[in-house]
């Protein structure tokens, strides 16, 4: 049994904070939502005793809840305001848009497995998230129906940020995709549209699984 096995939640909660923040999160109102958001709820089977490591894990459908760290420093660069609305895209476990969901007035959320969402969902209402859309979609094509947005966050790899995800964007507003045209070499970057065009930062490497167009068959 190791020492972690032993921790009182609070004691637990004290180290995944710490992590956190040594690793760069130091947004307070990230911090905050990211305390009042247990990740153990979003992580289940074999891999649940894990939940509370800086470390991906796998869920279904091949897919993968991210490090709290990355989940941290993403919605930082985010930077969404209480009356943001924000569309993510992929929502596999859920955990990113529950966090998000505590930051801004509304997100919407999709992902092209049906399982997912629909799991997620019920974690949304047993959380008592009301400001969270969730629906099946193909997210490489964003959600026209419900655009513009104040901010998009990709929790998906892509060779170039997607053109229209960034024809969704607001004049003014935020986007943050991972881009890469390998597992092995992705970068961060954070998409910023103004009236004369886009503006791109590049944050930090990363892993992501990649952008996938089209619907699951689960």
């Amino acid at each position: 049994m190791s020492d972690e096995d032993d921790e009182t939640p609070a004691e637990r909660q004290m180290r995944f904070q710490l992590q956190l923040r040594s690793r760069g999160v130091t947004d307070t109102r990230v911090l905050g939502v990211m305390e009042r958001i247990d990740r153990g709820l979003f992580v289940r089977g074999q891999f649940a005793d894990r939940s509370y490591e800086d470390t991906p894990l796998p869920i279904p459908c091949g897919q993968t809840i991210s490090q709290p760290s990355v989940v941290g420093l993403m919605t930082q660069a985010l930077n969404p305001g209480p009356r943001d609305t924000v569309l993510e895209v992929g929502t596999g476990s859920g955990y990113q848009a529950a966090v998000l969901s505590g930051l801004c007035r509304r997100v919407y959320t999709v992902d092209r497995h049906k399982r997912l969402v629909t799991e997620a969902e019920a974690l949304f209402q047993k959380l008592g998230l009301h400001n969270i859309t969730a629906q099946v979609a193909d997210g490489s094509r964003g959600l026209p129906d419900q655009a513009p947005f104040d901010r998009i966050l990709v929790t998906a790899a892509a060779e170039d940020p997607p053109g229209p995800l960034l024809a969704q964007l607001k004049i003014g507003g935020i986007m943050v995709v991972p881009v890469g045209q390998s597992d092995a070499v992705q970068t961060l970057i954070r998409v910023t549209r103004s009236e004369s065009g886009f503006t791109y930062d590049e944050l930090r490497q990363v892993r992501f699984v990649p952008l996938v167009e089209g619907l699951g068959q689960t």
